[in-house]
C-alpha cells in the first residue's frame, strides 16, 4: 500500500469552490488561499445563522498508544462514509500543530485513504492560522515587558507574570529561560517560559469566540500578572486587546478543504488535548451544524480528556449537544494497554486484549455518563487478526454496546459503510445530554468529580502550590468557571505508565491556574509539559523536498 503522503499527492483535488458549492456557498462567501483551500466568511456565517441545526457526532477514543490509533482517520472516512450512504456531511476537525508534525506522532489530517487535502498544506502552514495566534500571544509578552522596561506605571511584580511567549514548535530548551540580560537597554532581567501554541490561552480564545467582538474582549480578559501589590493586571490593562485582535482577524475565519472522496471539511483552530481543552472551534462546529445534516468533530486524545472537555466545556458555552459519540478502539492500543509495549503491539496477543479491553469498558461506561448514544468503531489495521477482532466484538456486545468494524485506511468511504449506518442510527435514538457537574460546585468539588467519576481515582490530593492557586483562582471568579485538567493522554489516571483499568489510585493536582479570557481554570496533575520536547529521532529527520517543492517523508 502507498504512504500516507503518496496517496495524498497522487489525488485529484476538486477546485475548493466546487467544495463549497455541495453545501450551498457560493464563491462571493469564500476567502480563497489558493484552489484548494478557502476561509468562510463572516457573511455566510449571518446568512445560514437561521438554518436547522443537522445532527452532531462527537469521534472521541480509548487511551491511545504514543502512536496514535486513527481517531483522525475515522473522522474523515466517517464522512465519507455518509456520502457513500446518501448523506449530506460535514468533517469539522482541528488543525494540525508542527510540534507533533516534526517530533513524534506525525500529522494530524488522517491516513490512508481517508485523508483530508490538501495534506501537506494543513500540516505546515496551512492558511496561517497558527502563526497569528503565535504573534498575538507575543505581541502581549512584549507589550508587557515594554510596560515595565518603560516605568511601570501598573506596579507589575516580574516576579509574578503568568502569560507566557510561545512557539508552535516542539523545543525543550525554550521551557525555562531568563529574558533581559545585557544591560538596561535589553529591558529588566527576569525568568521567562515558553509553551507551545496549541497550550496557549489564546488559541483556547480562538476556539471558543463567538465573533470578533467577543474574541476582543476575551483576549481583554486575559490575566498576564500581577502587581506588587497583588492585584490583577489584564491583557486590556496593557492596552493589548485591540492590536492582538487585528492580528487574528482572518484567523477567526474557519478553513474549508476536503478529503479524498471530496467530503467536505472546516478545519480550525487546534488546541491540545492533554494540555488545553481539546477541540476545534465553536464558530467551525456551529457553521457546520447549519451546513449540512451530519456534522462529525472529534476531540483528542481519549474520552477522559478531550471528550470531557468538549461536552463539559465547550458544548456549555456553545449551547450545543451531541447526537451521538463514537469511541475509536483498536486492537493495538487495547493491547497496549494489557502491558505489551510498542514495539510488539502488531504480534497476536489475545492474553494481552483481554487484559487491556477493559479500559475501553471505562469509555463506554463513561460516554454514557452524558446520556447520549455510543457507538465503537473498531478501527482495523492490517496486522489485526479474526480471533482478536472476534473477541473486541463479543466484548462490546456483552456490554450492549453498538459497534461497527471500520477499515477506512485501506477502503476509505466504502470501508466505513457499517459505522455510518450504525452512527446514523445512533443518532435517532433518544438523547439528553447533560454536563457531567454544575459550575455552583467548587474547583475542588468540580476536580472530585472528574476524577472519580471519569478517571476512577479513590483520592484527589493538592499540594501546597495548588491549595494557594486555587485560593487565589476563586478570589478572581473562577471557583465559578468549568475546569480543564492537564493530564498525561496514555493512562486514565495521571501517571503514563498505569494503564488499562487502573484501580485505587490518587490523583494529584500540582498547580491550578485561571484562563479568564478562554472561561476556564486549569488543574495541573502529574508531569505534564506545555512545551513538549523532540525525540531522540525527530520526524522532521525524515522530511524532505526535491528541486521541483515535492515533500517526501511528511509521513
Amino acid at each position: 500500500m502507498l504512504s500516507d503522503i503518496e496517496i495524498a499527492q497522487s489525488a485529484e483535488l476538486k477546485p475548493i469552490a466546487e467544495i463549497a458549492n455541495q453545501l450551498g456557498i457560493s464563491a462571493d462567501e469564500l476567502e480563497f488561499y489558493g484552489k484548494y483551500k478557502a476561509k468562510l466568511s463572516d457573511e455566510l456565517a449571518d446568512r445560514v445563522k437561521d438554518n436547522p441545526d443537522g445532527k452532531l457526532i462527537l469521534v472521541t477514543a480509548i487511551n491511545p498508544t504514543p502512536a496514535g490509533e486513527g481517531k483522525t482517520t475515522t473522522s474523515a472516512g466517517l464522512g465519507q462514509a455518509m456520502a457513500k450512504i446518501g448523506k449530506k456531511a460535514i468533517i469539522a476537525l482541528r488543525e494540525p500543530s508542527l510540534g507533533p508534525v516534526f517530533g513524534i506522532k506525525g500529522g494530524a489530517a488522517g491516513g490512508g485513504y481517508a485523508q483530508v487535502l490538501p495534506m501537506e498544506d494543513i500540516n505546515l502552514h496551512f492558511t496561517g492560522d497558527m502563526h497569528a495566534i503565535t504573534a498575538a500571544n507575543n505581541l502581549c509578552c512584549a507589550m508587557l515587558d515594554n510596560h515595565i522596561q518603560q516605568g511601570n506605571t501598573l506596579g507589575i511584580d516580574p516576579r509574578r507574570i503568568l502569560f507566557k511567549r510561545c512557539l508552535d514548535m516542539n523545543d525543550r530548551a525554550l521551557r525555562n529561560i531568563t529574558i533581559g540580560l545585557g544591560g538596561k537597554v535589553n529591558g529588566v532581567p527576569r525568568e521567562d517560559h515558553f509553551i507551545i501554541t496549541v497550550a496557549s490561552e489564546v488559541m483556547a480564545i480562538l476556539c471558543l469566540a463567538n465573533d470578533i467582538s467577543d474574541l476582543k474582549e476575551r483576549l481583554g480578559n486575559i490575566l498576564v500578572a500581577y502587581t506588587y501589590s497583588g492585584e490583577p493586571v489584564y491583557a486590556k490593562d496593557l492596552k493589548a486587546e485591540g492590536a492582538m485582535t487585528a492580528l487574528l482577524k482572518d484567523a477567526i475565519k474557519p478553513n474549508l478543504v476536503q478529503t479524498l472522496e471530496g467530503t467536505p471539511a472546516i478545519m480550525h483552530g487546534g488546541p491540545f488535548a492533554n494540555i488545553a481543552h481539546g477541540c476545534n472551534s465553536i464558530r467551525a462546529t456551529k457553521l457546520a451544524l447549519k451546513l449540512a445534516d451530519y456534522c462529525i468533530t472529534e476531540a483528542g486524545f481519549g474520552s477522559d480528556l478531550g471528550a470531557e472537555k468538549f461536552l463539559d466545556i465547550k458544548c456549555r458555552y456553545a449551547g450545543i449537544a451531541p447526537s451521538a459519540i463514537v469511541i475509536v478502539a483498536t486492537c493495538r492500543a487495547l493491547k497496549y494497554n494489557g502491558g505489551v509495549p510498542k514495539s510488539e503491539v502488531s504480534n497476536e496477543n489475545i492474553e494481552a486484549l483481554k487484559k487491556g479491553i477493559v479500559n475501553l469498558g471505562v469509555h463506554i461506561d463513561n460516554m454514557r455518563k452524558y446520556n447520549v448514544p455510543v457507538v465503537v468503531a473498531i478501527n482495523q489495521f492490517g496486522t489485526d487478526t479474526d480471533e482478536e477482532l472476534k473477541y473486541i466484538e463479543e466484548y462490546c456486545i456483552s456490554k450492549g454496546a453498538d459497534f461497527a468494524l471500520s477499515n477506512v485506511f485501506e477502503k476509505g468511504g466504502e470501508g466505513g459503510v457499517e459505522l455510518a449506518n450504525k452512527v446514523v442510527e445512533a443518532c435517532e435514538k433518544p438523547s439528553a445530554f447533560k454536563p457531567l457537574y454544575s459550575l455552583d460546585l467548587t474547583l475542588k468539588e468540580k476536580v472530585e468529580k472528574i476524577a472519580k467519576e471519569i478517571y476512577g481515582a479513590s483520592k484527589v490530593n493538592y499540594t501546597t502550590a495548588a491549595e494557594k492557586a486555587i485560593k487565589e483562582v476563586a478570589a478572581l471568579g473562577g471557583d465559578k468557571l468549568p475546569i480543564c485538567v492537564a493530564k498525561t493522554q496514555y493512562s486514565l489516571s495521571d501517571d503514563p505508565t498505569k494503564l488499562g483499568a487502573p484501580k485505587d489510585f490518587e490523583i494529584t493536582v500540582r498547580d491550578v491556574t485561571i484562563s479568564n479570557g478562554a472561561g476556564f481554570a486549569v488543574i495541573y496533575t502529574g508531569n505534564i509539559m506545555t512545551m513538549p520536547g523532540l525525540p531522540k529521532v525527530p520526524a522532521a529527520e525524515k522530511i524532505n523536498i526535491d528541486e521541483n517543492g515535492k515533500i517526501s517523508g511528511l509521513f
